[in-house]
């Protein structure tokens, strides 16, 4: 579509119902078009998708889980896991990314990928981000105190919704204040599509956030449609590789091109990269290879809750101690990238 001087190229997700049902009504009609519609919003944006009687069921529940959102973080109904950041050369924790968890009474675990996208519909993420991130500067400040862990970090992930707030970075500066967790302790994770649109303002909200201190890292990079002129002008700090590109590192020795092109364009542009959903020794061992620094996935560990991820820091907190103390550095002593040990259940 040409507007003026530009070319904005604009996607579509299209609902398709077709006539022909016994008592059916022109509303009915429609409305079967509408849920299709959303259905194909949910599974990949830019495509059609055709009315069928299951739509509608999922459609009924995703009305119900929408009319259940409001106030959830006010209802304790949301909780937060852990995931260890780990430094792939030594096996050291040097972080935490917090994923929410919404437990709704009466139903089983719901996991992200189930609501988030609905509350970034519904306006409700913003209130449920504004608690995830108060909840994971909180207990990681606790941490660092109690565990004596001052250098411990905590990622939060920025929904698009979230990082288009008026209020953010006051937001963000308020709830540091009130934790007491030092800014540099705090990552903000965005995803790549979320900082594309309005980039000048883009560039504009990054600095603000960077000026208090935190650090700021591209979520999912590579899955989004980025832009390597406005990346260089991001004031970021870090790189996440999404984990399907991990993944593609077959135990056979196929190697993808895609995750050593992100780590070598990190190292170009000073940024750290994370690579996220390592679950194989090999592919962690390639990943060390490449000069990609710090790594994340089931090898090391599951998300883990409050109780199990406290063991887990202890313990490491404790290898490197008893490292130490037996002649030489703690990371020096450790040869293997995993531990034998995991903590793998969610509490």
């Amino acid at each position: 579509m040409a507007i003026g001087d530009m070319l904005p190229v604009i996607a579509s997700s299209i609902g398709v119902a077709v006539s022909g049902g016994p008592g059916e009504t022109a509303d009915d009609l429609l409305r079967n078009a509408d849920v299709a519609m959303y259905a194909a919003k949910a599974s990949s944006r830019g495509r059609a998708e055709l009315f069928r009687p299951a739509l509608r069921d999922r459609d009924d529940i995703r009305s119900e889980l929408a009319a259940l959102l409001g106030g959830v973080h006010q209802r304790g109904e949301l909780r937060l896991d852990y995931q260890p950041i780990i430094r792939l050369a030594t096996g050291d924790v040097v972080g935490l990314e917090a994923l929410v968890r919404w437990q709704l009474p009466g139903h089983p675990l719901i996991m992200p990928g189930q609501f988030i996208d609905l509350a970034e519909e519904t306006g409700d993420v913003v209130p449920m981000g504004r608690w995830i991130l108060r909840e994971s500067c909180r207990q990681t400040r606790e941490w660092q105190v109690r565990l004596e862990l001052p250098e411990l970090e905590i990622s939060v992930n920025l929904s698009a919704r979230q990082f288009q707030e008026h209020d953010l970075v006051e937001s963000v500066r308020s709830i540091l204040a009130e934790t007491g967790l030092p800014a540099t302790s705090l990552t903000l994770e965005i995803t790549e599509s979320s900082l594309m649109h309005r980039t000048a303002g883009t560039i504009g909200r990054l600095a603000e956030l960077r000026s208090l201190g935190i650090h700021l890292a591209i979520d999912d990079f590579g899955t989004g449609y980025s832009s390597l002129s406005y990346l260089e002008r991001f004031p970021v700090d870090s790189l996440k590789i999404d984990g399907s590109f991990i993944s593609g590192i077959a135990a056979t020795g196929d190697r993808p091109a895609i995750a050593p092109a992100i780590v070598t364009l990190g190292r170009t542009l000073g940024l750290t990269v994370v690579a996220e959903g390592i679950e194989r020794p090999d592919q962690a061992e390639w990943l060390v290879s490449l000069g990609c620094p710090l790594g994340q996935g089931y090898l090391f560990s599951r998300p883990l809750g409050v109780a199990a991820t406290e063991a887990f820091l202890a313990a490491d907190a404790t290898r490197r101690i008893q490292a130490g103390a037996a002649g030489g550095p703690a990371r020096r002593a450790r040869r293997r990238p995993t531990p034998k040990l995991r903590l793998v259940s969610g509490d």
